[in-house]
């Protein structure tokens, strides 16, 4: 009120909001620029498999060929054997042990930077690419209308069964992930779920929990996962069946208690909406997934093209996990099925060439930002090659251990893995470079090998469930939830995982 009597407005301050997913990831990727300028450089010794020889590179990149042989391995000490590499079970660069050598440090720098997530895209370009047709393909089923009547046709058939979907969606896909490292797969579930979830009345963290959850947990607790257990097995010189039942009651344990999680929380949002986490954000969210989708209609017998849609549809996803888990198919081959697939409903929907090239084209620009996510994240691994950091990180790690009880060791070791998965998120990448480093200090400490294996393998999958480096800010993006939000719905269940993960691991030190 002025001194005269008249309303005086005031400037209404800007409520500050969390930074986007992109935002996030530059800043990470800052961060390790820096670390690059106060981390000592280093590399191990590298060993591949050339065919009919080993090739050594050296840390001042030099290279020596040796005889494709046991006694090779054996004098370098890897203890893995020569099998593995023949038939290509260890097919990435192993590090040497004990060959950690400083380099001369190349320090990122402000064009190392903004150059980064341009090579990230080139090195991602495979997931890009699946990504976007993905994209495409949803868009022609959403415009048949194929999907919007099958969504009110399950919600019919789901009323007062929902909590069901939250069972069934995150078994299979922790299935998947123990399996056959179902990880970037999941992208292709969520336009899907999201939807079916939101009509049963749940919000998008729900799906997202289903769906991110389900797939972290399997491939924290990988059974016979060949880019993380098989792999990280064989590097350490031990078979693959070792510590396979502490895994598989992890597995179990974990499972069940990321169900009865997210249910709990589900059935507090269907009853009261207001107790969402994104409750501000519904009108937005529920505008983006059901826009196809009349919700208020009454749900009849699906038609005749419809069903056969929705059966093409599902047939795609059967055989992309059939593909990938039994025929070795991986992006190339799973990108090619769904663009044949959308050009085949649209063939039986009888949509025109021109409109048919608009919406795969908007569909597959609805995905674009999920798309560049991909692409910065993996920019910060280019940021770390270029600094030669990785291997510095592990070899500080592998020092931090010695002369521990090995109570103490394993469940260290465990959060080491997990710290050095943030640097290094590709589970395989991390096997290769970390087992022939880290497996043997089980021998010094007195417990087996497969110790390091399980707390490699749960450390990594722990960290997955909030990494930004990871798979976790695509999947945000796909629907619309910021980290922070994720963070406070998952942090509590994180803190439960952590702890089982660390009985499990004391009970197979101890036992």
């Amino acid at each position: 009120m002025s001194t005269d009597g008249t309303t005086v407005d005031r400037p209404t301050k800007k409520k500050l909001s969390f930074p986007s997913a992109y935002t996030v990831l530059f800043c990470v990727a800052a961060l390790v620029a820096m670390l690059t300028w106060f981390v000592d450089a280093g590399v191990y010794n590298k060993l591949s498999y050339e065919g009919d020889s080993f090739m050594i590179t050296y840390a001042d990149g030099q290279t020596e060929t040796l005889p494709a042989t046991q006694e090779t391995l054996d004098s370098v000490g890897i203890k893995a054997d020569l099998e593995k590499f023949v038939n290509g079970d260890i097919y990435k660069p192993v590090g040497i042990p004990n060959s950690y050598t400083t380099v001369d440090p190349n320090p990122q720098g402000i064009m190392d930077l903004f150059q980064a997530p341009i090579q990230g895209m080139y090195q991602s370009i495979d997931v890009v690419f699946f990504v976007l047709v993905i994209g495409g393909f949803i868009g022609i089923v959403n415009h048949s209308g194929a999907f919007g009547s099958g969504i009110n046709r399950l919600s019919q058939v789901m009323t007062g069964r929902e909590k069901w979907l939250i069972v069934i969606v995150t078994a299979l896909i922790a299935l998947g992930g123990t399996s056959f490292g179902m990880a970037e797969e999941t992208i292709a579930f969520y336009p899907i779920l999201v939807p079916i979830f939101i009509a049963a009345g749940y919000d998008a963290i729900v799906a997202l929990a289903a769906i991110y959850l389900g797939s972290s947990i399997g491939t924290m607790c990988s059974t016979v996962n060949p880019f993380s257990t098989i792999i990280a097995s064989n590097a350490a010189g031990i078979n693959w069946t070792l510590g396979l039942g502490s895994r598989m009651a992890l597995l179990i344990a974990g499972t069940i208690v990321c169900m009865v999680y997210i249910i709990r929380y589900a059935q507090k949002v269907k009853a009261d909406p207001t107790q969402s986490l994104i409750y501000n954000q519904k009108k937005e969210i529920e505008e983006r997934f059901l826009k196809n989708i009349d919700t208020n209609a009454s749900a009849t017998k699906l038609e005749k093209r419809h069903s056969i849609i929705l059966t093409l549809f599902a047939s795609t996803f059967f055989i992309m996990v059939y593909g990938v888990s039994s025929l070795g198919w991986w992006f190339e081959e799973m990108t090619t099925l769904f663009f044949v697939s959308a050009i085949i409903i649209a063939l039986v929907d009888r949509i025109p060439e021109k409109e048919f090239v608009c919406e795969f084209i908007q569909g597959a620009n609805d995905l674009l930002g999920v798309a560049l996510i991909i692409a910065i994240a993996r920019g910060v691994t280019v940021l770390m090659d270029g600094g030669m950091i990785s291997d510095s990180i592990l070899h500080a790690s592998a020092s931090m251990v010695e002369g521990m009880d090995k109570g103490l060791f394993i469940v260290v070791m465990m959060f080491l893995f997990a710290g050095v998965s943030f640097f290094v998120p590709s589970s395989s990448g991390l096997a290769v470079l970390s087992m022939p480093i880290m497996a043997p200090l089980a021998d010094v400490v007195g417990i087996p090998r497969d110790n390091i294996v399980s707390s490699y393998q749960f450390g990594m999958g722990l960290m997955a469930f909030i990494t930004p480096t990871g798979l976790v800010l695509a999947s945000l993006a796909m629907v619309n939830v910021t980290f922070d939000k994720w963070l406070r719905f998952v942090m509590p269940l994180l803190g439960i995982l952590v702890a089982m993960a660390a009985a499990t691991l004391l009970i197979s030190v101890y036992i």
